[in-house]
């Protein structure tokens, strides 16, 4: 049977291979998963012995910033283990019954993936305390004094929980997790390794001082640096003869305002806003955000955790102040406190 765009319209045979290299994109085997080491070392083990013995990996618990796996990690989960992978995300769980939608139709040893799960609701939450002890849902039949509880058992799984901000998880649902990883930014080696084997994957030839500087510029987040490079591969396309070099990486990354350091121009609009107008800070995250025209969550989950890292912004109780790199990085002269 053909393949489907999701028009209904099938798709022709160059579509579908430009189509299936870009799914190929992200691993599927812990092998292929490039940098945190130590976590890859661990979960390899606790794969394996849940293999061995049969039975559904314990729950796993992911924290880290944006963009740097987490979703990747869930769906080698699954393959690994041989097992359906069932994602969502806090938000869409509204009402519990459509949480007990999606884990009754679970198979065994199913993984279900929820995203942003420090956003599920507090109904929602204490469904799944049960769910992840007991497998088991509870269901109450009737109303008034005639209402009773029906416990409903479920096939064992395994509850793939990711955020962005881990403080935000309850700690009751947090302490059921018995995998906990954390992953961090990627340094620039790995990062290189990571554009080596997507342009591998894409059918691009890209040059060693390409992929070193689009490594020193993603950010230290592998979807950043898949972003990226697909964008180097239009401008060496249409620039070019195809090849990506180190001239085409330049001469793009001027094009798209993006500096040495992965600064973006509103990375830079947030660093000036808070010298320009207000004096290098102290400044409140809602204001800034105000000042910027980002929503404050955006502010805390994309901007600053990179702009933090790299040492040209800092959070302080009375809220974010420019550092003297910051200033120097915009051409500015720091103050003498500094």
């Amino acid at each position: 049977m053909d393949k489907l765009h999701r028009s209904g319209e099938p798709l022709l045979d160059g579509e579908l291979q430009s189509e299936d290299k870009e799914l190929k994109v992200r691993p599927l085997y812990i092998k292929d998963f490039q940098g945190q080491q130590a976590l890859k070392d661990n979960l390899q083990i606790f794969i394996e012995a849940a293999r061995e013995r049969g039975e559904a990996l314990d729950h796993l618990f992911i924290s880290g910033p944006p963009g740097l796996g987490k979703t990747t990690l869930a769906t080698i989960i699954a393959h690994e283990m041989g097992s359906n992978l069932v994602v969502t995300s806090a938000p869409a769980l509204e009402k519990a019954k459509d949480l007990a939608g999606l884990l009754t139709s679970l198979t065994a040893g199913s993984v279900f993936f929820i995203d942003e799960i420090h956003r599920l609701k507090p109904a929602i939450e204490e469904m799944l305390y049960i769910a992840m002890e007991d497998y088991e849902l509870d269901f109450i039949i009737g109303a008034g004094a005639g209402a009773r509880t029906v416990r409903i058992p479920i096939p064992h799984f395994t509850l793939v929980g990711a955020t962005t901000k881990p403080g935000r998880v309850a700690a009751p649902l947090h302490t059921r997790f018995g995998i906990n990883c954390r992953l961090d930014f990627y340094p620039i080696d790995e990062l290189k390794l990571i554009i080596n084997r997507s342009a591998a994957i894409l059918g691009m030839t890209i040059a060693n001082e390409a992929s070193n500087l689009l490594a020193q510029c993603a950010r230290g987040t592998p979807r950043v640096a898949n972003r990226l490079l697909r964008r180097m591969r239009d401008f060496a396309q249409i620039k070019g003869d195809g090849l990506v070099s180190k001239t085409i990486v330049e001469e793009a990354l001027i094009s798209l305002q993006i500096d040495n350091e992965g600064l973006e121009e509103q990375d830079r609009n947030i660093l000036r806003a808070i010298i320009e107008n207000y004096g290098g800070g102290p400044v409140g995250v809602e204001t800034l955000a105000i000042a910027v025209g980002e929503s404050a969550d955006s502010l805390e989950d994309f901007y600053e955790p990179y702009l933090v890292q790299r040492g040209f912004l800092q959070r302080t109780a009375r809220g974010r102040m420019a550092t003297a790199k910051g200033y120097l990085h915009l051409g500015l002269k720091p103050p003498a406190l500094f």
